[in-house]
């Protein structure tokens, strides 16, 4: 029985990692694509720091209403809400052609992503023994802050050899995995 519901702490606890780390990541990923974004887009470098300010003030703006959210609605819901609507909007940032269509979706992707943090948080406290909380912490706090320290560096591959839109694609496989993983295996919360 043991061996099960550590085989289980370890699925949920990816699913939210992932997740985690996704919408983490994305903070720093795009800054090395400005520039290819401002010729693409025709737009000033003024213009489009658009695309990082619109994310971090939606993130910023939505975080302190997750816990209300998740008491309304429940923590599972609004976590892969929260999933699906990072994912598309991270596919609707890829697939933008004009500067107010990215600031836009940006926006939207900063608002729906900004749950991510605070709940991975308090779903690994939920299915985690108060004995290893620490550890358990610990482990989230470093794909935390990983993610902004590899961010630039994806992102400046991603765009040297691809273009600055799978700075925003990479998100779909790892938004789809997390869904996929979170829907069937983190527990509901009243």
């Amino acid at each position: 029985m043991n061996a099960v519901a550590s085989r289980h702490r370890l699925l949920i606890s990816v699913a939210v990692m992932s997740a985690t780390v996704m919408q983490v990541i994305d903070t720093t990923i795009v800054n090395v694509a400005l520039p290819q974004m401002q010729g693409t887009l025709s737009a000033t470098q003024d213009q489009t720091a658009w695309v990082l300010t619109s994310y971090i003030i939606a993130a910023a703006i939505m975080i302190p209403l997750t816990g209300w959210l998740a008491g309304r609605f429940g923590r599972k819901k609004v976590f892969l809400i929260s999933i699906v609507g990072f994912t598309i909007t991270s596919a609707l940032c890829g697939l933008s052609s004009t500067l107010p269509e990215i600031v836009l979706f940006r926006l939207l992707q900063g608002m729906s992503g900004a749950a991510l943090v605070p709940l991975s948080q308090a779903v690994l406290f939920d299915i985690n023994p108060t004995e290893n909380h620490g550890k358990a912490m610990a482990i989230w706090a470093m794909g935390v802050m990983v993610a902004p320290v590899m961010g630039p560096t994806l992102g400046g591959w991603l765009t040297e050899d691809y273009s600055w839109r799978w700075t925003f694609y990479i998100n779909l496989p790892v938004g789809i995995l997390a869904f996929l993983m979170a829907i069937s295996h983190v527990p509901d919360s009243e």
